[in-house]
């Protein structure tokens, strides 16, 4: 459970927590930034309450893959697990990749970032496809380190930085309460958490299916917690003028975390704070680089990926490991920071609320699975309501979003049409 737990932390924590704020403060007033992500920490705990139920109903690895083909459609399934592979898993290992190496060459100028991505993509592959104990102690490792440095991070900011309320106010704001901008930071907030659910990809490699819920449940909180913390600090030490580095991060490598340091300690104060962003980069691929293979290796076993991705017994997925790698790899050139923040967090979106309808849908519609509980079922509904709230503010203010989502639906039906007519 503990190590589930830990997985759970590894691929939330993130540089989404130290840059969203960043955009979110050029239209909301620190009051409603930080309202924005106790919503976002009561939306994610209501996901990983329902995810733990369904855990425990279909007790098998997979995630968004499994639930929705067994219980919606095996076409919402399957798009869920071609997403899984080319936007939830691949596309931010190969951004953390990069901007790990980009930040080592802040503190070692004479190493080149893209080799620095590369050879941490195949480390960490090779190292998740080798065995069972090798990936979960080195996970293990990864995340007690990288909690100790966020933790320190939080005691430097709370006993060195102010503790009064912030006075600025937002540049772009727009009446008492700007309902549009809040909801769109609410897409921040939903990447920063993803990976809330992430011990339901590995659901059958756990002792218990109890264990899986119990993993998501205090990996949510704990970083719900700690998310508000992160976000106190960054609003009552930052004002929106400085926060906008973050519209610059592409090139100047810089975090809210790296002002907030360099106020409070100076420059070694911002290379402590590298490191951390470092440690928390390899933290967050090692997570997803061990999970997400779980999908495709689920979904070789259905006949809708070759079979050679499937795993066996006691051993990881190693084909589906490879593939994510490579697949991880090639795209590693091709995403920009602000697009991934918007996009990712529009599709995790769409698929987890979807996952939650599915538990409602088994609640009214019982089958020879046993029936949810009430308590799961609400949670379910919270959570799917507010996907759809997300959802419909996102693609009004973004037909780009629209017609993305569309068309990776699209390629994902044409693709399933054509698995489908394979195995027949």
């Amino acid at each position: 459970m503990w190590s589930g737990a830990g997985i759970v932390i590894a691929n939330m924590i993130g540089a989404g927590v130290f840059l969203s704020a960043g955009f979110m403060a050029q239209d909301l007033d620190p009051q409603w930034i930080l309202l924005a992500w106790v919503v976002g920490s009561i939306i994610a705990l209501a996901g990983a309450r329902a995810y733990g139920t369904l855990a425990q109903i279909v007790p098998r690895s997979g995630g968004e893959y499994r639930y929705l083909s067994d219980l919606l459609h095996p076409f919402a399934g399957y798009a869920a697990g071609w997403t899984s592979l080319l936007v939830g898993f691949a596309a931010p290992i190969a951004l953390d990749a990069l901007v790990a190496g980009a930040f080592l060459k802040i503190l070692l100028p004479a190493v080149e970032p893209l080799a620095v991505a590369v050879a941490l993509i195949v480390a960490l592959t090779a190292l998740h496809a080798a065995r069972l104990t090798w990936s979960r102690r080195t996970q293990n490792v990864l995340v007690v380190v990288k909690l100790i440095l966020i933790l320190a991070f939080v005691f430097i900011g709370l006993s060195l930085g102010s503790m009064d309320w912030p006075q600025w106010q937002a540049p772009n704001r727009t009446g008492e309460f700007p309902l549009a901008p809040f909801m769109g930071s609410l897409f921040f907030i939903a990447f920063a958490f993803s990976g809330w659910n992430a011990a339901a990809y590995a659901a059958e490699e756990f002792r218990s299916p109890r264990d899986v819920s119990r993993a998501m449940l205090i990996g949510c909180a704990f970083v719900a917690v700690l998310y508000l913390i992160l976000n106190w600090i960054l609003v009552a030490n930052l004002t929106p003028e400085r926060a906008t580095v973050v519209f610059t991060y592409e090139t100047a490598r810089i975090t809210l975390g790296h002002l907030v340091m360099t106020d409070l300690l100076g420059a070694r104060g911002a290379a402590v704070m590298s490191v951390l962003i470092i440690v928390a980069f390899i933290s967050a691929m090692s997570a997803m680089i061990l999970a997400g293979p779980r999908v495709y290796a689920a979904m070789a076993a259905d006949g809708f990926l070759p079979r050679a991705l499937r795993g066996r017994e006691g051993m990881p997925p190693i084909g589906s490991v490879i593939l994510q790698g490579v697949a991880a790899l090639i795209i590693v050139f091709t995403h920009e920071v602000r697009t991934i923040l918007l996009s990712i967090g529009a599709i995790l979106t769409l698929f987890s609320a979807l996952t939650c309808l599915s538990l409602i849908a088994l609640w009214f519609r019982p089958r020879a699975l046993p029936k949810p509980d009430t308590g799961s079922v609400i949670a379910a509904a919270i959570h799917f309501l507010a996907g759809v709230w997300m959802l419909y503010f996102g693609f009004r203010e973004s037909a780009t979003l629209l017609l993305w989502v569309a068309a990776g639906a699209g390629a994902a039906f044409v693709s399933y049409l054509l698995s489908r007519r394979r195995s027949a």
